[in-house]
């Protein structure tokens, strides 16, 4: 194995056929997106538009929790697809291709929750903050984003409070529960990313990353070493960790002490169901060794 480091400094649930909870904003029985108290009576989310976040096995026993803030591709109907060809909602700047498979599939092998946010991250961006550049992109590794061009406050803050707000409260509210009742927790988020980025090639099978706690990062990168020695895992590539362009790590897990990791899969290994296994299960496989650890079973 070769190693990279580069270092950085209550919305509502109801259950749907497959035994899965989904969590809505809704405010009615209709499953209308629901609107902050005092917020303007617009919305974004209409009746045939899917719920923002999907919980899978909110009951888990695992010791750890499992976030894919880019598993989704959905655009709100009343966007209009933001204007773009149909063609470039599958390519990696729409969602994380892969992640969301990996993720479910991570959730069965470790008995562990999952929180899956169904938007693309072309619409809003739920692992940025609002305030961040890219959160709701105008351009998206060289592809404009009609849609996202000029848009008011107001309509940025519409797409904040029903996609992205939503997501991270059920985050919030699953992970104040299991602190409630005293479980030990580790914070795993699930990406993928493209092997070419503006002409540069990306030769790592897969990148963890963090910020100031690295401490499940490089537990995971030793056992990494010991399952897939062959493969080429760095440390906080292709991307770093920041307060600035990140969320789920800085509000969910630094904030809470919770040892965590970012995982980034490059998408040609996980684009299929083979890929997706085969990386699911060297990855559950090494998350159990840690969890079996003294340092993180408590």
């Amino acid at each position: 194995m070769t190693f990279v480091v580069k270092l950085s400094n209550p919305t509502g649930a109801f259950t749907n056929g497959a035994g899965m909870s989904e969590i809505s904003t809704s405010d009615d029985a209709t499953g209308r997106a629901g609107v902050r108290p005092g917020a303007t009576s617009r919305r974004l989310l209409g009746v045939g538009d899917p719920a923002p976040v999907e919980q899978i096995n909110g009951d888990g026993a695992a010791g750890l929790v499992l976030l894919c803030e880019h598993a989704g591709r959905a655009v709100p109907a009343r966007l209009s697809d933001l204007a773009l060809p149909s063609a470039e909602m599958d390519k990696h700047i729409a969602w994380d291709i892969g992640a969301e498979a990996v993720a479910r599939l991570l959730s069965q092998h470790l008995d562990a929750p999952l929180i899956l946010q169904r938007y693309s991250r072309l619409v809003i961006d739920a692992n940025r903050p609002l305030s961040a550049s890219d959160c709701i992109p105008e351009i998206s590794d060289g592809v404009a984003i009609p849609g996202n061009r000029q848009l008011s406050e107001a309509d940025r803050r519409l797409r904040y409070d029903e996609i992205h707000a939503p997501y991270h409260a059920a985050v919030s509210a699953l992970l104040d529960s299991r602190a409630r009742a005293s479980r030990p927790t580790l914070l795993v988020t699930v990406h993928s990313f493209t092997p070419v980025m503006a002409g540069a090639s990306r030769d790592m099978a897969v990148g963890l990353l963090f910020n100031r706690d690295r401490r499940l990062a490089v537990a995971l990168m030793d056992m990494l070493a010991r399952i897939v020695p062959d493969e080429i895992v760095a440390l906080n590539a292709p991307y770093s960790v920041d307060d600035e362009s990140d969320y789920s790590i800085p509000v969910h897990g630094e904030s809470r002490g919770l040892p965590h990791v970012l995982i980034e899969l490059r998408n040609d290994l996980v684009a299929d169901a083979a890929g997706q296994g085969l990386w699911a299960g060297r990855l559950a496989d090494a998350l159990r060794r840690i969890l079996d650890e003294p340092e993180f079973a408590s």
